[in-house]
C-alpha cells in the first residue's frame, strides 16, 4: 500500500492544493455557524460531498427537518449517481474496496481516475484507493484547519462559499481544453439553461441531470466518433506544455 500511496500522491497535488482551498472555507463557516472542529472533522469524513457540506451549515442553521435534508441531499449529490455508471463494471472487481470507491467518488476523484492510470509495478486496485484516500484525507484536513482557525479568528466570512463554485469553473475549464470533443460540454449547459428556465433557480439540480442523461445518449455515436482516448504518457508538464504550445 505504501508504494501505491507514494504512486498515487504526485496526482493529487492539484486537489490537495484545491480542496485546502475549499475546506478551509467550510470549516471556517461551519465554526462561525456555531459548530466546533469536531463537527467538521466527522463531517468531513462521513459526508466528504463539498457542495452538500456548505448547503449543511444553512440548514443545521435553519432548522430543517431530517426529510428537507435528505430530499436535498439527494439532489445535490445525484449527479455521482451518473459518474458511478462509468465505473460499475471496475469497481465491482475491486472486491470490498469498492464500497469506499463508492463513497469517495467526487467530481474531482472522478475526473483524476478517468485520467491518470497505474504505473507499472503498482496494483492498479491499490492505486485507485489511495488517490481517494488522499483526496478525502485532504478535504479533512482543510475542514479542521478552517475550523481552527475560524475558532482563533473572527472575521466577516461573506463570499467564503463561492470557493466551490470557484473549484467546479477550473474544473469544467480544465475538462474544456483538455477533452477531445466539447459536445458533452455544451450539452450539459444547454440541459442546465433549459431547466433553469423551466424549472427556475432552486429546483433545476435533478431535471438538469436527467435531461444532460437523455442528451448524451441520444448523441453518444457523434461523440464517440470525436473521442479518441489517449493514456496519460510519462512525461514531466513541461513536455506536454511544450506538446500544446
Amino acid at each position: 500500500m505504501k508504494k501505491a500511496l507514494k504512486a498515487a500522491f504526485p496526482h493529487t497535488v492539484p486537489i490537495l492544493l484545491g480542496y485546502l482551498s475549499i475546506g478551509i472555507p467550510f470549516g471556517l463557516l461551519l465554526q462561525n455557524a456555531g459548530y466546533n472542529a469536531l463537527w467538521a472533522f466527522f463531517m468531513s469524513l462521513v459526508i466528504f460531498s463539498g457542495s452538500m457540506q456548505y448547503l449543511a451549515v444553512g440548514m443545521m442553521a435553519s432548522g430543517l427537518g431530517l426529510i428537507e435534508v435528505a430530499i436535498m441531499s439527494f439532489l445535490v449529490n445525484v449527479r455521482y449517481m451518473f459518474y458511478g455508471l462509468s465505473f460499475i463494471e471496475r469497481f465491482s472487481k475491486m472486491g470490498w474496496k469498492k464500497y469506499y470507491m463508492i463513497f469517495s467518488l467526487t467530481d474531482e476523484i472522478y475526473s483524476l481516475l478517468c485520467s491518470v492510470k497505474a504505473p507499472k509495478g503498482v496494483d492498479e486496485d491499490k492505486f485507485f484507493v489511495s488517490i481517494s484516500a488522499l483526496c478525502h484525507s485532504y478535504w479533512i484536513a482543510g475542514s479542521v484547519i478552517g475550523s481552527l482557525a475560524g475558532s482563533l479568528i473572527t472575521f466577516n466570512s461573506s463570499g467564503m462559499d463561492f470557493a466551490m463554485t470557484a473549484l467546479f469553473l477550473v474544473i469544467f475549464l480544465d475538462q474544456w481544453r483538455d477533452y477531445p470533443t466539447h459536445i458533452p460540454a455544451l450539452l450539459g449547459i444547454a440541459a442546465t439553461l433549459i431547466a433553469l428556465f423551466v424549472f427556475g433557480r432552486d429546483n433545476l439540480a435533478l431535471p438538469a441531470m436527467l435531461l444532460i442523461l437523455i442528451l448524451l445518449f441520444a448523441g453518444r455515436t457523434p461523440i464517440q466518433k470525436r473521442l479518441v482516448f489517449q493514456p496519460p504518457k510519462d512525461v514531466s508538464n513541461t513536455q506536454i506544455e511544450q506538446e500544446e504550445f
